[in-house]
């Protein structure tokens, strides 16, 4: 997993939206372009941009591929953040 890559994918609102619906559950392309106002393209370059950051998996499931969160990315994610907590307090 590269931080860097993570953290652009999580800068765009659109793709923050995409994650929040994946919480709820596994979802394929066309159920998550239901939710926003623009092309299946752009939603499908969202996808691809949050598969390659790893915080999304996709699974095909006969003729259909459902994306799902990958919450290992996103416990490293905050324990990268909450080392600077930890580190803060250990140098008071």
């Amino acid at each position: 997993m590269s931080i860097n890559q993570a953290f652009k994918a999580l800068s765009d609102p659109t793709r923050r939206k995409i994650l929040d619906l994946l919480r709820e559950r596994d979802m394929t392309a066309g159920e998550i372009a239901d939710h926003f106002q623009m092309t299946k393209p752009s939603i499908s370059h969202h996808l691809s941009l949050l598969k390659q950051a790893e915080l999304v998996w996709d699974e095909r499931q006969g003729q259909h591929i459902y994306y799902s969160l990958n919450t290992t990315v996103f416990h490293e994610l905050m324990k990268w953040i909450v080392s600077f907590q930890q580190s803060k307090q250990e140098g008071k």
